[in-house]
């Protein structure tokens, strides 16, 4: 399996860096007011979810955010007014409040962060560069930072959420969101159960000639199972680098992207040379997938979830 951190940075920049076909954010349904005054007070996290000890402090009135998926969840629970600063890639998000600084995800400016003076820093581990832990000299000037690593499974976004909820002093927001995602995915799951005859599903991430997909081990993975389909490779781990040689050999029933850096995925895969004879090309099964809700870890794959049932079993929709 590939290094996961070159991968996922790799991944972060050709599906968030470069120019999008469509953008995609948090819903625009009134989201609920939240304070750290008001919330339901809980136990304070002593670890985050990368295992470093972290002191956070009672009160939290100024937020960092370096990560996108990081500040959508933010949002949810309705915080955006909390937001002083956040990772450039967010900066396409809706609902941010203006005025906000925007940094580097991968390089943050640490003086400038400093001089902000926020009560907590939530960070990717893509912020640590080549191993160093350029925002631990925050924590000298009492700045509390949490990193969050993407996490790889279902399960452990919902873990995230209820961190950054507890985090927060805010369990029940946490909860809320997790019970909703929940609840939506066992009813799409209930409908994939009826299925006997389960397609094969290729889902390309990054787009001819630099083809990039997954096997296993990757909440994505999760979610094709979960739509009651296969994932056409899921006999390998992880993110993972694939040829037309081996795509065509498996001949997939439905295609998927979410490539969202050329001008229309589905019309290049449709047009590359050899593959008029794969089974989902020639019945027209190719499919785009909202690339913010299917490549960041929050509770917006439950969007990405239903497009893609839409897509592959368009009769349980």
């Amino acid at each position: 399996m590939r290094n996961n951190k070159l991968l996922l940075t790799f991944l972060l920049l050709i599906s968030l860096l470069l120019p999008a076909c469509t953008t995609a954010g948090p819903s625009a349904q009134p989201q609920p007011e939240a304070s750290v005054e008001t919330a339901v007070k809980s136990e304070l996290p002593t670890t985050d979810p990368a295992g470093n000890a972290i002191v956070v402090p009672e009160k939290i009135e100024k937020i960092v955010s370096l990560a996108p998926s990081i500040t959508e969840i933010l949002i949810e629970m309705g915080y955006a007014d909390k937001l002083v600063a956040v990772d450039l890639q967010s900066k396409k998000l809706e609902s941010l409040p203006e005025g906000l600084e925007y940094f580097e995800l991968m390089s943050p400016d640490a003086e400038r962060l400093v001089a902000m003076k926020p009560d907590i820093i939530f960070a990717s581990t893509l912020s640590i560069g080549d191993g160093a832990d350029v925002l631990s000299p925050l924590k000298e000037f009492g700045i509390s930072v949490a990193y969050i690593p993407s996490s790889d499974s279902i399960d452990g976004i919902y873990k995230d959420i209820e961190f950054v909820a507890a985090t927060l002093q805010n369990q029940a927001e946490g909860d809320r969101i997790v019970a909703e995602m929940r609840e939506r995915i066992e009813e799409i799951r209930s409908l994939s159960e009826t299925i006997t005859d389960k397609k094969t599903v290729y889902f390309e991430i990054s787009a001819a000639p630099y083809m990039y997909s997954f096997g296993k081990g990757v909440f994505l993975d999760e979610m094709i199972e979960i739509i009651g389909a296969e994932n056409l490779l899921a006999d390998q781990d992880g993110w993972i680098s694939v040829s037309e040689e081996l795509i065509l050999s498996k001949n997939p029933q439905v295609i998927l992207t979410n490539v969202n850096y050329i001008e229309n995925p589905v019309e290049e895969i449709k047009e590359r040379a050899g593959w008029d004879s794969v089974e989902a090309i020639k019945n027209g099964e190719i499919y785009y997938i909202d690339n913010m809700s299917s490549s960041l870890p929050n509770q917006n794959i439950v969007k990405a979830l239903e497009e893609m049932l839409r897509a592959v079993y368009p009769e349980l929709s």
